[in-house]
């Protein structure tokens, strides 16, 4: 996203009132605006030609960006702020998105950011540490940001930040710890004042403070924080609150009746939830938009492999080009190979690792073989996975096969 600056709209006339340039400037920046920031629908079409799947994520991540954008917009060239909103702040709208490995977060933002131009950094909340011990600073998330940007720092100002693996940073229990939790809670309390809004002075390559090295200031006001992870056990503590138990006699008396309409329980996420799960209610606080990605199922990783313009079956099919080579793959291997990452729980992230294995030994050979086709087909990828499965992930493919 490129912003213009407010020079280019020329200046004030002679003759023309104070009130009148105004709004005379507020009407153009309007129109500027609805011209650099995509809609919420422009957005999802947008995501929808390269994520499969995912609905309601792709939704609340529309809306939230272009809210996001709407106020930064307001913020940089005064837009909205006269009348009976003059006085009228809107506060940031950080976001949090939950869910498993494999399952299109991380590819979600990254879509996002390259649509809108703007640098994207995803950072692993997991090397973080207070300030004073081993491990990264927090105010290193803002360093990527700016290494992203080329050390443009009003360009960084206005980019994305994921802070990935979040849930790593919860404490360790709801009760009062006496010992210094340095890479859970104290790390939560650091990021409070960075996500909110603040002016942070940063290393230029991420190290440790030095008085001898000039830092970078940098204003996080403008910049929208996306935290994620897979909060394993969250869906437990949502559904402790919100099944009803059926009481019976014997050891296991407490049982939750599954609810069959709603399997992804992250859905009905609350702060009291997170709060229980071991985020801190102030950081829970600065991320008001909470969404999740649900599990892939057989049907959408198979879109996942063929359909995407830049789908992994089209990449390998490149490599396979360049050594000129042609490389088909049938229906049923394809099936195959959906079926291996719904079993083996590794979703979409999985599926280059399962090809990898199927297409190992083609691509060993391709240089010196004079073989110039290969078509992958269901018996082939049982032979080529053959030895790389243990024994459950066999019986659990096989009965997957046979229903």
């Amino acid at each position: 996203m490129y912003f213009m600056d407010l020079g280019s709209f020329g200046s004030k006339g002679k003759k023309e009132s104070k009130t009148k340039y105004k709004q005379k400037k507020r009407y153009k920046m309007r129109e500027l605006m609805r011209k650099e920031i995509p809609t919420p629908k422009e957005i999802m079409n947008y995501l929808n030609e390269r994520v499969i799947g995912q609905y309601e994520a792709k939704k609340r991540l529309s809306v939230a960006v272009y809210n996001h954008y709407k106020r930064v917009m307001s913020n940089v060239y005064d837009i909205g702020n006269d009348g009976d909103f003059k006085d009228v702040e809107i506060d940031k709208s950080n976001v949090m998105l939950m869910g498993g490995t494999g399952t299109g977060k991380t590819f979600l933002i990254r879509s996002i950011a390259k649509m809108l131009g703007v640098p994207c950094h995803i950072h692993d909340c997991t090397k973080l540490t207070a300030a004073g011990y081993v491990g990264e600073d927090v105010e290193n998330v803002l360093t990527g940001l700016l290494q992203a940007a080329d050390f443009d720092v009003e360009k960084a100002e206005m980019g994305i930040v994921c802070l990935d693996e979040i849930d790593k940073l919860a404490k360790k229990g709801e009760n009062i710890s006496i010992t210094r939790d340095v890479s859970g809670e104290c790390v939560q309390q650091e990021l409070l004042k960075i996500v909110e809004g603040d002016v942070v002075r940063v290393m230029p390559q991420g190290k440790r403070k030095d008085p001898r090295v000039p830092m970078i200031s940098i204003n996080t006001t403008n910049i929208l924080f996306i935290a994620m992870g897979a909060f394993v056990g969250l869906d437990e503590i949502v559904a402790e609150r919100t099944q009803t138990k059926t009481k019976q006699i014997g050891f296991n008396r407490d049982q939750y009746v599954e609810d069959k309409e709603d399997s992804n329980m992250l859905h009905n996420v609350t702060s009291t939830d997170l709060k229980k799960f071991g985020i801190i209610p102030e950081l829970i606080g600065r991320f008001p938009v909470i969404t999740s990605t649900n599990p892939l199922n057989k049907e959408e990783l198979i879109r996942i492999i063929k359909e995407p313009n830049n789908s992994i079956l089209k990449q390998y099919q490149k490599l396979a080009y360049i050594d000129r080579k042609k490389l088909e793959f049938t229906d049923d291997a394809i099936d195959i190979v959906a079926e291996i990452a719904v079993v083996t729980e590794t979703g979409a992230r999985g599926l280059r690792n399962i090809l990898e294995t199927i297409l190992n030994d083609f691509m060993f050979d391709s240089c010196d073989s004079r073989k110039r086709k290969l078509v992958v087909d269901r018996e082939y990828c049982l032979k080529s996975l053959d030895n790389t499965l243990d024994r459950g992930t066999k019986e659990k493919l096989k009965e997957a096969l046979a229903a």
